[in-house]
């Protein structure tokens, strides 16, 4: 299982704790491979970007209106986090739902 994420935030940490067998992959640092990104945007749609984050908040109308794949390949932080990857499935957040069906494994 693999955590996309940020080593400095709270709900990364909050989901790390719970999901010990997690590995974190800081997507400052390394990035979210292309093809882990496409699904997820396929998947999740505008909900990959987090556009309460401090991150989006200073981008300029224009930059705000380009593609979400061009602006997370750009600006990683502004995924919604945790995204996690189990096998061929994708979870985003750390939700009631989402701790339902990782944590009771």
């Amino acid at each position: 299982m693999i955590l996309y994420g940020l080593k400095n935030c709270d709900t990364c940490r909050k989901a790390l704790k719970q999901l010990p067998q997690a590995r974190l992959v800081d997507v400052r640092g390394e990035g979210v491979p292309a093809e882990v990104l496409a699904k997820a945007l396929a998947q999740f749609g505008d909900k990959l970007v987090n556009t309460r984050s401090t991150t989006w908040r200073g981008l300029n109308a224009e930059e705000r209106g380009r593609a979400p794949l061009d602006l997370l390949q750009e600006h990683p932080a502004l995924m919604k986090r945790p995204l996690i990857a189990r096998q061929a499935e994708l979870f985003l957040g750390w939700d009631k739902a989402t701790q339902a069906a990782l944590v009771a494994d």
